[in-house]
């Protein structure tokens, strides 16, 4: 059978560089930096100081203020990237293709804070002062239910549940569907609200958070002075479309997503397998889906998260599939800016990747002063790069060994 060409249609974001997607683009390209003191939580209650919070985020911009009340920040932050997503790609569900629409969006964490707030309540209170709508707003798939609730969509409906790799599976599943026929349009991608205090100190525990009170300097990837990474928030969501259905209504494409892979490393919960191995063989997988060489690829938007592990072993990946070429890829982990975001990273990083391709720019790796000698790539240190890029990979790997890749090309015919 073959395979039907898919392309992103429309893109929306919350993050910790602008509550919409083309600000958060705008600053990621200036290296606007979204590391900031923690003021979600009191920070004399942890050892970590900063976090990468949303600013100014309105959520009755989006959600009547009654009907926000029964759902979780993660929901929140999911309905407001889709209904800017739709609305850029200007599409509206009706009656006419409802069933031919489908929404897979995941997160890693879900509902932590309602969670958390609801056992207290339950704690201090009673049974009986439990919201009936604590299960609903807690679990991770009801940002996907919500949205299709909202606006209507009547396919595939579903979520991904892979750590920090959730929001890359999220869109390379959805492409699936789309690319064997089982929908026309899919609203897709990632979100996440982990700033909590049982989120906050169970990362703390096990050691995988920045201690380094300074924004300025905490989350520095690839950098060997880096000791862990920085909390975000936010959600990331794209419209992927079948390009025929696309192109008859006119849409403006961003890119075409021409590869996907998804591996597990099957070596530990939390560490990353040595030099990478599971990381490689996902990108492979992913170029081998696209039918691309590894040298006709431009930019990679890294996982890059500011741990030990994570950049020496991603960059040891980069370099078994890439070999000699891998010193002439441009390298950026924009999660120097956002911050790791946790389920919602792959949906950002993927927005990120289709407007590197829109822009031909390349944003930077801020706070990368001296470079760790095991991660000796051009990781675009500090400021954006002018790059004509024709296809770029996004990389995202979570806690339980899961390693999920997207390739996205530029579209010319």
């Amino acid at each position: 059978m073959e395979k039907r060409r898919v392309v992103v249609t429309g893109v929306g974001a919350v993050t910790p560089i602008g509550n919409d997607a083309e600000t958060a683009w705008d600053n990621a390209k200036k290296g606007v930096n979204g590391v900031a003191p923690l003021t979600r939580l009191n920070p004399e209650d942890f050892p970590v100081k900063i976090a990468a919070e949303l600013k100014d985020f309105d959520v009755e911009k989006y959600i009547d203020k009654k009907e926000a009340r029964k759902m979780d920040r993660f929901t929140h932050y999911a309905i407001a990237g889709a209904e800017m997503a739709l609305q850029d790609a200007n599409f509206t569900v009706d009656d006419t293709n409802a069933e031919r629409v489908g929404v897979w969006i995941g997160s890693g964490i879900g509902g932590m804070e309602t969670f958390e707030t609801q056992y207290e309540t339950y704690r201090t209170r009673g049974l009986r002062r439990v919201s009936p709508f604590f299960v609903p707003m807690m679990i991770p798939d009801m940002a996907s239910g919500q949205v299709s609730i909202r606006f209507g969509t009547k396919g595939i409906n579903t979520a991904t549940v892979t750590a920090c790799a959730t929001g890359t599976n999220s869109i390379g599943d959805a492409f699936k569907v789309i690319e064997r026929g089982d929908a026309d349009v899919m609203i897709s991608g990632g979100t996440e609200a982990p700033i909590t205090k049982m989120s906050l100190a169970g990362f703390c525990a096990n050691k995988a958070l920045s201690l380094n009170p300074d924004p300025e300097t905490a989350c520095r990837p690839f950098d060997k002075d880096r000791d862990g990474f920085i909390i975000g928030e936010g959600a990331g969501i794209v419209i992927l479309e079948e390009y025929e259905h696309a192109k008859a209504r006119g849409a403006k494409i961003y890119a075409e997503i021409i590869g996907y892979g998804a591996t597990s490393d099957a070596y530990h919960i939390t560490a990353p397998a040595p030099n990478g191995e599971g990381a490689a063989r996902a990108m492979k997988q992913a170029l081998e889906d696209a039918d691309v060489k590894p040298e006709e690829v431009d930019y990679i938007n890294a996982h890059g998260t500011s741990t030990g592990y994570n950049d020496k072993y991603e960059t040891a990946a980069v370099k078994t599939i890439f070999k000699d070429y891998a010193k002439d890829l441009l390298i950026s982990s924009t999660k120097s800016m956002t911050g790791h975001t946790l389920g919602a990273s792959g949906g950002i990083e993927a927005i990120f990747s289709v407007l590197a391709i829109r822009d031909s720019v390349v944003p930077p790796t801020i706070h990368l002063k001296n470079p760790d000698p095991e991660c000796d790539l051009d990781y675009v240190a500090n400021e954006s790069r002018e790059k004509d890029v024709t296809i770029a990979m996004s990389n995202s790997f979570g806690f339980g060994g899961h390693n999920a890749t997207l390739v996205f090309k530029k579209v010319t015919d």
